[in-house]
């Protein structure tokens, strides 16, 4: 596939923009913090925004879709680098949100890095754990307090091998439902030309293109309560399908009809593939 990432020779390089691609500033006032920001957090964007701004081109799209500030949602986007968290925050800052991430829990053990998730909002998840049920939780309550929470639904770095998304996790529509909010679907695609999964080197020149694109709210009416089984996989399988509808306009391309399950590839679903399993 030309262009992919994941052919030879396709991770670190930048395809040129198509013609009539929007690449530049984004629609909102730059430097204009979220209303529903704090100080700490107001403190972090004023830090990163700017060297990210320079290191990374802008292709971005369907920010319209975002409900503005004070109005509960949960935005579900694809994860395909580590470094993709900033490209969609980065999107929905510039847009008049401030981003909730639901980010693993053991970042929050970490001493420095602990503390400034915490101060700035964001949301530990307990993954394969009986914790888990916190996280659910803990996104639902900011959610119905007015936030804009931002959720993974693989729960990991995606293991396809061409990088299309995976079989979604049932938390995301958990969440949705018993929120009753709505669930803005967001495909990106250039953070893996930035960082390749699990690398540890970024590549910085030329300045990689982030296409984001958000789309309108998945419906998930009538689908049945956050207690039935069948409604949280059918609400699951919408919202990954919207997701891989939109990275199939970015690509050009037909995802697989097939989600990519790591469970029955035989792939771990916690930590990085690549490394040797300790016996």
């Amino acid at each position: 596939m030309a262009g992919d990432p994941a052919s030879p020779g396709g991770i670190g390089q930048d395809a040129d923009p198509a013609p009539g691609d929007r690449i530049g500033p984004p629609e909102r006032s730059e430097g204009v913090a979220p209303k529903d920001a704090g100080l700490t957090y107001r403190s972090v964007a004023m830090a990163l925004r700017p060297p990210f701004s320079v290191l990374t081109r802008r292709d971005w799209a369907g920010a319209e879709h975002l409900p503005p500030a004070g109005v509960g949602c949960l935005v579900a986007a694809n994860h395909l680098s580590e470094v993709d968290p900033l490209v969609v925050a980065h999107f929905v800052h510039d847009h008049g949100r401030a981003p909730r991430f639901m980010a693993k829990a053991s970042i929050f053990d970490l001493p420095l890095a602990g503390t400034l998730l915490r101060q700035v909002g964001q949301i530990p998840v307990y993954r394969e754990s009986r914790d888990a049920s916190l996280s659910v939780r803990g996104a639902t309550e900011a959610i119905k307090a007015g936030e804009c929470v931002v959720i993974y639904p693989e729960a990991t770095l995606t293991r396809d091998p061409d990088l299309w998304p995976m079989r979604g996790k049932t938390g995301v529509a958990r969440i949705a439902l018993e929120a009753g909010c709505p669930v803005v679907p967001l495909a990106h695609w250039g953070a893996q030309r930035l960082l390749a999964p699990y690398a540890r080197v970024p590549h910085l020149f030329p300045p990689p293109t982030m296409v984001v694109r958000a789309g309108a709210p998945v419906d998930l009416s009538g689908l049945g309560p956050a207690t039935s089984a069948r409604a949280l996989r059918s609400a699951t399988d919408a919202i990954m399908a919207a997701i891989v509808g939109l990275l199939e306009d970015i690509r050009g391309e037909v995802a697989p009809p097939d989600r990519f399950d790591p469970e029955s590839a035989g792939v771990p679903g916690i930590g990085n593939p690549r490394r040797p399993r300790r016996g």
